[in-house]
């Protein structure tokens, strides 16, 4: 296997892992709750087990984003500021693909909560995958 697919899929899991575990954390430290895989699952009206294999597919593929594209072409010397900024570019991307997902499948699940806590949950825990994804990925030679 690919060295560079083979860091896709272990940072994207990883980062996945760290990222959800965050989200899980979150509502003990007064967060509205936040479940990526029941939200994706309820969207698409398909059982929770596809939820969570769509949130870690798409894991996957932002870390690939990453290794392919984003780690080459950005210039940013220190590892966890470049992937605080990839957090940052996947979260803006995330909220424009769930908004045109939402209007194509009927609508957004109502939140639980506040919507500002939410979107800075939701801004942590992206930013907390980027830094994870960046830390285990190796310099190119």
């Amino acid at each position: 296997m690919n060295t560079k697919i083979k860091q896709s899929l272990i940072s994207g899991i990883i980062g996945t892992v760290v990222m959800t575990a965050i989200m899980f954390i979150a509502p003990m430290m007064g967060m509205p709750k936040m479940n990526p895989a029941a939200m994706l699952s309820g969207m698409m009206g398909t059982p929770i087990v596809i939820g969570w294999l769509m949130h870690f597919m798409i894991g996957v593929i932002f870390a690939a984003f990453y290794v392919y594209l984003f780690h080459p072409k950005v210039n940013i010397k220190s590892k966890i500021l470049k992937g605080a900024v990839f957090g940052i570019a996947v979260f803006i991307f995330a909220q424009v693909a769930m908004a045109i997902m939402g209007a194509m499948m009927g609508g957004m699940p109502k939140p639980e909560g506040s919507m500002l806590l939410m979107a800075i949950g939701s801004i942590m825990g992206h930013v907390v995958f980027g830094v994870v994804v960046a830390l285990l990925i190796k310099e190119s030679k």
